[in-house]
Order: structure tokens, then C-alpha cells, then sequence
């Protein structure tokens, strides 16, 4: 396999389909994020920051750490989550999916597969050969997900890392090459 350079700027490129677009987290999506966000009382115990209860601080940490680069989701025309690029190793043509959170009233449709995808098509568009996914463990809902996407399950890294309440978590590990995604989407 060759070394191939990945552009990061093209990689961040906005990207639609239809009524749904993913644009970069940036200053003027701050309240329409912080309404989404608040939507949820639940989901917060099992991600790693609390954005209903600390949202100014969790959206100002992302805009400032070059490597989270989370896409606003748009659906028809109003902000009603997140997901997007993190932990990238441009040099492995190897990135992860996630900071992923998506309005309880639109979970159950359509419309995580459909970022999912758009992510996906994306990123393998652009020179990358393996996107991962980390999700909590007793997060069966977001493994489900990944799993239907074709994600293979690598294994669990133990207690892996502190929440922001203090729980230990276990993190399961999925990946996705793009010569899978390619067969898949031949199927």
C-alpha cells in the first residue's frame, strides 16, 4: 500500500444530502446546539462531557482542540445534533467517528445512518483506509448502529477513561476498512 497524503481542509468539507447537511461546529451554531443538547436529561451519564448541564464549556473546549472537529447536523434547516472527526492519524489514513449525539425525537429514524454515511462515503473519498468508533459500553444503542453500518467490534479497552461524573468506562473499539465499505455498498 502507498503512502497517500490526506488534506484535512477537504476532509472538514461541508456535505448534504437532500434535507440534511453537516457543516463545522462554529460560533453561530451555539444556540441552536445548546437547544438541541438540553432536549436530553438521560444520555449525558454515558458520554464523557456533560454538554446539557456544561454546554458553553464542551463547545468552547471543541472549537479550541484542532483534533475534534465536530459537523452540526442540519435537518431541515434546524441544528438537531453533532458527530464528526476526532483523533486524527492522517499519516495511518486512519481517523475516528464520534462526539455523536443526535435529539431524542429524531433517534429511531433515519437520520443517524444518513450522517453515518455521509461521514463514511467521505472519509474514504478523501484517502482514508480505516475509520474507528469508541463507544461506552453500556451504550448498546450506538453499538447496534455501528454494527448495522458494518463496523467490526475489535474489543474492549478496559476502564479506559473518567467521566466527567466519575465513571470509570469501558470503551468497546469498532472499525470499518474501506475496502469493507466499498464490498458493502456493492452488496
Amino acid at each position: 500500500m502507498t503512502q497517500r497524503h490526506i488534506d484535512k481542509a477537504a476532509l472538514l468539507q461541508p456535505m448534504g444530502d437532500g434535507d440534511l447537511l453537516l457543516e463545522q461546529m462554529a460560533e453561530p451554531h451555539r444556540a441552536g446546539l445548546r437547544a438541541a443538547c438540553a432536549a436530553d436529561d438521560a444520555i449525558w451519564a454515558i458520554y464523557p462531557t456533560n454538554w446539557r448541564d456544561n454546554f458553553d464549556a464542551c463547545f468552547d473546549g471543541v472549537l479550541a482542540n484542532d483534533d475534534r472537529c465536530p459537523f452540526v447536523i442540519h435537518s431541515n434547516g434546524e441544528v438537531v445534533g453533532m458527530s464528526g472527526y476526532l483523533n486524527f492519524a492522517l499519516d495511518k489514513q486512519s481517523v475516528e467517528i464520534g462526539n455523536s449525539y443526535i435529539r431524542p425525537d429524531l433517534r429511531g429514524t433515519t437520520l443517524n445512518r444518513r450522517v453515518k454515511h455521509l461521514l463514511l462515503n467521505h472519509a474514504f473519498a478523501c484517502g482514508i483506509r480505516r475509520v474507528e468508533f469508541r463507544i461506552d459500553e453500556r451504550n448498546g444503542r450506538s453499538q447496534a448502529a455501528v454494527a448495522k453500518l458494518g463496523a467490526v467490534k475489535e474489543g474492549v479497552l478496559r476502564a479506559e477513561r473518567i467521566l466527567w461524573n466519575g465513571f470509570v468506562r469501558d470503551t468497546g473499539v469498532y472499525s470499518i476498512l474501506a475496502d469493507e465499505w466499498a464490498a458493502g455498498k456493492k452488496a
